[in-house]
This record gives C-alpha cells, sequence and structure tokens, in this order.
C-alpha cells in the first residue's frame, strides 16, 4: 500500500472514529455506525475489538478497491467502437496497447467516451480502462508504472517535482486539461440549522458568510470541525482554504481537513463523521438528490475561481520521451472525446454513458445535473435552488472566453504557477519555488499541445501566461503571475506568516 493510499485509508477511518467517540461521550449506546469498507460498529466496543476493527475496515477498503476495479472496468469495446476504421496504424505507434486510468466521477466522461465511440480505436490505440478507487490511486499508478496514463488532480503534477509535503520527487507531465469547473462544496445540514445558506444567497457578500460561519462554530465543538477533499494536492483543498480564509478564518488552526475517497463522502457526512467535504460531481447531488436530508450544495469551484483547470491527463516524462507517437495518439483521442462531451447537443447522452456501472455506476439523475447545466443547490426548506448554465462543467468550448482560441483542454502555465503559490501558502513545500518557471514548463506541456492542436486544426493561444483578473476570484484579489511571490504574501493568513510580538 502507498503513503497516499494509508493516509486517504486513515482518514476515512479517523472520520468515522470521530463520530463514534462523540456518541460514546453522550452514553447513547443503542446506535450502529457505518464507515469505509461497509463495517458496522458499536458504540460499547472495547479498544482491543476497536483495533480488530481497524484492521478489518482497511483490508475491507483494500479488497473492495481490488475487487472493484477487477469487475468493472469495461470489457469489450461496443459494436459502435469496432465499427471505426483507425486513422492511425496500430503498427506505426511504439506503443499500441495502453493502460488508462479513470476515476467514478464524472470526470471520467471524456475516457468514457473515447471508448464507447472508438476515439481510441481511430487513432490506432488498444486501451484497457482501469478504475481507480481514488486520486491517489490514479497519480501512484503513474509513478509506479501500473498505468500507462491518468488523469489527476490538477496540483498533482507539479507537487510532485516539488515534492510537496515530503512526497517522492518524480517527473510527471501533462499536456491538457481533461475539464474546468464540475466541483461543489457539500455543507451537512447542521450548517444550515446554523445559519449558513448557498453562496449566491449572500449576493458576494463574504463578510455576511464569514459570520454566519463563526456563528456556527461558535456553537460547535472544535473537534467536529471536519471538512474533506479528495488529495492534499487537488485545487478543492486549496479552494476550501482559501475561502475559510477569505473570511478571516485561520484554517490551519480553526479546520481539520482530511482526505476521502469520492464515494465514501456521502456515507461520512451521513453518520457525521465530517461537516462538509468538496468533491466533483456526482457526489454533491447525491446528497442533495440520492440522500435526502444529507447536505446542500454551499458553492460551486467556479464561484470561487472562474475557469479553473480541475483535471489534467497525467504522464511520466519518459513516457513522452520513450513513445512519442503513442503519446500524440493519446492526447489526440481524448481532445475529441472532450469535444464530443462538450457539444450541448451531446450532453444528454454523455450523461447517459457516464451512469453505466463501468463508469459511475450512478443514476443519470445524479451525473446529469453536472455535465447538462441544470445543477440544484438543495436546502432544507423546501425550495428548489437550480442554476442552469453551461458553465458548470467545461470539457472544450469557453461560453465566457475572453482570449483568442481559448479552450478548455488548452492548459496555462500561468495557473500552475497559482497552484504552487496555494502549496507554498498553506506549507506543503517550504518557500514559493526560485525555478517555478522551469518546473511550470516542465510539468505543463504547452509545446507539445499545440503542436498536437494543430495537427487537429486547433488554434491555441500565443502565451502561456495570463493574468487572472480580481473579477476571476471570490475576494476580488487579482493574480498576476509575473510576480507570485508578491501575491503570496499579500495574504495575511498563510503558513510561516510574519508573527507581531508586542512587549510590555
Amino acid at each position: 500500500m502507498t503513503h497516499t493510499q494509508a493516509d486517504e485509508n486513515s482518514g476515512a477511518l479517523r472520520g468515522g472514529f470521530l463520530r463514534m467517540k462523540a456518541r460514546q461521550d453522550n452514553t447513547e449506546k443503542d446506535d450502529v455506525f457505518t464507515f469505509a469498507g461497509g463495517l458496522l460498529m458499536n458504540t460499547l466496543w472495547t479498544r482491543r475489538a476497536l483495533l480488530q476493527g481497524m484492521g478489518a475496515a482497511t483490508s475491507a477498503i483494500a479488497f473492495s478497491s481490488c475487487s472493484q476495479q477487477l469487475s468493472r472496468n469495461p470489457v469489450g469495446l461496443p459494436a459502435a467502437a469496432l465499427a471505426v476504421q483507425p486513422i492511425i496504424d496500430p503498427a506505426s505507434l511504439e506503443k499500441p496497447n495502453l493502460t488508462v486510468g479513470y476515476v467514478p466521477v464524472n470526470d471520467c466522461a471524456p475516457f468514457a467516451v473515447a471508448w464507447e465511440k472508438g476515439f481510441f480505436r481511430k487513432y490506432g490505440l488498444n486501451v484497457t480502462l482501469s478504475r481507480e478507487a481514488s486520486w491517489g490511486n490514479s497519480r501512484d499508478g503513474i509513478i509506479f508504472g501500473r498505468l500507462d496514463a491518468s488523469p489527476v488532480v490538477s496540483g498533482a503534477v507539479t507537487n510532485a517535482r516539488t515534492g510537496a509535503e515530503g512526497a517522492r520527487h518524480f517527473p510527471l507531465c501533462a499536456a491538457m486539461t481533461i475539464h474546468r469547473h464540475g466541483n461543489a462544496l457539500t455543507m451537512n445540514r447542521q450548517l444550515w440549522e446554523g445559519g449558513v445558506r448557498p453562496w449566491h444567497s449572500y449576493g458576494g457578500d463574504l463578510d455576511a458568510f464569514g459570520r454566519d460561519l463563526r456563528n456556527f462554530w461558535e456553537k460547535s465543538p472544535i473537534d467536529e470541525r471536519v471538512w474533506a477533499v479528495v488529495l492534499s494536492s487537488s485545487i478543492y483543498e486549496y479552494f476550501v482554504r482559501y475561502l475559510v480564509a477569505a473570511v478571516g478564518i485561520d484554517p490551519l488552526k480553526q479546520l481539520r481537513l482530511i482526505i476521502t475517497p469520492p464515494p465514501q463522502m456521502v456515507s461520512n457526512t451521513r453518520i457525521g463523521a465530517m461537516q462538509a467535504y468538496m468533491v466533483a460531481e456526482p457526489w454533491n447531488t447525491r446528497a442533495i438528490s440520492g440522500n435526502e436530508g444529507i447536505g446542500f450544495t454551499f458553492i460551486q469551484g467556479r464561484e470561487i475561481w472562474q475557469g479553473h483547470p480541475d483535471r489534467v491527463l497525467a504522464v511520466r516524462e519518459s513516457f513522452i520521451e520513450d513513445y512519442p507517437k503513442t503519446y500524440r495518439s493519446l492526447v489526440k483521442a481524448i481532445i475529441e472525446a472532450c469535444q464530443y462531451c462538450g457539444n450541448p447537443a451531446n450532453r444528454e447522452e454523455v450523461a447517459t454513458i457516464i451512469s453505466q456501472r463501468s463508469f459511475t455506476g450512478a443514476n443519470i439523475k445524479y451525473t446529469r445535473p453536472g455535465i447538462v447545466g441544470n445543477f440544484n443547490y438543495g436546502g432544507f426548506d423546501n425550495q428548489p435552488r437550480i442554476t442552469n448554465s453551461a458553465e458548470t462543467t467545461l470539457f472544450f468550448d469557453l461560453p465566457s472566453a475572453t482570449i483568442p482560441h481559448d479552450h478548455s483542454t488548452f492548459l496555462w502555465q500561468s495557473q500552475s504557477l497559482w497552484l504552487m503559490t496555494q502549496a507554498a501558502r498553506w506549507g506543503q513545500i517550504a518557500e514559493f519555488p526560485k525555478n517555478a518557471d522551469e518546473i511550470a514548463r516542465q510539468a505543463w506541456r504547452t509545446d507539445l499541445y499545440r503542436e498536437i492542436a494543430a495537427e487537429m486544426g486547433i488554434q491555441c493561444p500565443a502565451e502561456d501566461y495570463k493574468i487572472e483578473p480580481s473579477t476571476a476570484f471570490i475576494d476580488g484579489k487579482s493574480f498576476d503571475p509575473s510576480d507570485p511571490v508578491g501575491y503570496l504574501n499579500s495574504f495575511e493568513i498563510r503558513a510561516n506568516a510574519p508573527q507581531s510580538f508586542f512587549f510590555a
């Protein structure tokens, strides 16, 4: 088991035990709790039984993940895909047989479409899709050679190169974004009853939200302030910390963030193991439409940073060097799949495709809102809060693009600099890298993307860097990639911030 997997499992377990301990303190002896791996625990367990249960749960998680991967990977191309005639001879590729990962959330749409519609086959590839239990598995599968390519959280590539949080240094690369947006922060019923409402209810008033969050937290023990994200290098962690800090609360001191695989988030919230979580669809909708009474959507990620990259297609640097023709075919297949997913005429079909058991396995009523764009924020007052927006998830076209030829699959190296500022801001790295521009250039391969896109007749922005305007961020703070250190130091709330001492 990798370090990341262990962290994820233990995070899920700790979350389950938090609630159990709270119940024990209240002597509620009849409660039974369900958490990771389907293990049932009674509040009267002895320490020995508890430790045995932890071992059983860990084993259950590992077994579940393995069996899930073995039994739920898509097998056998559909007739539509088999009917596609390759435009690239597989024999001309250095490695036509690939194993490509995906995680069962809406993000898997381009991979599911490339499989179902024959885009892999079109570009000479024979792809085996591997269902990954978590985003840590997806990243580590590439690093340790089990996967040839896989989507990863946007911060994973640069964080692997900087060794953030003591992680193993590794030369990951990405040449394209899988999608932008498509994620949200879900809060539990207690936060609603404590006075917190969906972000758009505040009309952009951060202070008002901050007051409501403080009022709720003042009435709840600090050890209950547990929120979850999918991986420490995910933009979701940075968003959660950014949001809380924007209202003047130090998330390093006032909030505990745990790592939880997406499928466990709803159940862990149901049992009271955590107050909130940030994840991709359909797991926010599940808390509203599938598990009534569990939670409501506070905010979509696009309302924290409009235009942010969510997932990127990662490979080892050596893969690009050893198999350049194969890599080009893979990127072309995923670009074409992203174009298909982004076409409004195809979105209903895409929602149906990813609902298959081999992909998300979720009912279409859960997958559809994030794909089609009729997203429901929910609530506990029986009032529908549905927003219709083509920007709920962006796979290719950008309805509000301001830069010529910008599109969702294009990577901006300047955005990787922003991710590095957040890694430094929250102490994942000691300081902002002095060679950050070089890291961005090596990690986010815009040079290769432009070449590949040009072969497909796709134009790209001429530059690699752009200023993120103040209107893009929830706190109205712009990001100028020419001065990332100045940007980082402009935040009063950050790890290793200067301390003021006063002497009588």
